[in-house]
């Protein structure tokens, strides 16, 4: 069996990320889970992937960095989504990320109201579930796949 070529592997990478992408908008828009902050930010290394996958096909000769990019994106995801999961979990405390930009000594009541109606999602609040994990579990799991096969792909990529 013949192993994938780095050209397959890039456009799993964008088949991927696109699926992603609009998973993530059908759990938002249709089934009505809103995103807290740091789920927003998780959606990012996504979109960049699908730009970065897009100008390997346009300039033949981005693949090899290509490859090193999309890596160091994804371990920056994976670090995100378990600072994400350790806040879920409770062994992280909510950043600033996470809360709304009210400030606690505001005493105009008006300012107030509009601040509550922004009604900013907790990062600790987990709503959507995928056979028991949230997103930000599955992120993990998926950042640090994607982040080694495309780093293993650059490291070995003048071997070949």
């Amino acid at each position: 069996m013949n192993p994938l070529s780095n050209k397959d592997i890039l456009k799993f990478i964008l088949y991927f990320s696109i699926f992603s992408i609009l998973f993530a908008f059908y759990v938002e828009f249709f089934l009505g889970h809103q995103p807290c902050n740091l789920c927003l930010l998780e959606r990012i290394p996504y979109f960049a992937a699908i730009l970065i996958t897009i100008l390997s096909f346009v300039f033949k000769n981005f693949k090899k960095i290509a490859f090193l990019i999309i890596g160091i994106i994804f371990l920056l995801s994976t670090i995100l989504s378990i600072y994400h999961v350790g806040i879920e979990q409770g062994l992280i405390e909510e950043s600033f990320i996470c809360r709304s930009s009210l400030e606690l000594n505001t005493l105009d009541k008006e300012q107030l109201l509009r601040e509550l109606e922004k009604s900013v999602i907790s990062c600790k609040n987990v709503t959507f579930y995928i056979l028991g994990f949230s997103l930000a579990t599955i992120n993990i799991f998926v950042s640090i796949i994607i982040s080694f096969i495309t780093l293993r792909i650059f490291y070995k990529y003048e071997k070949k």
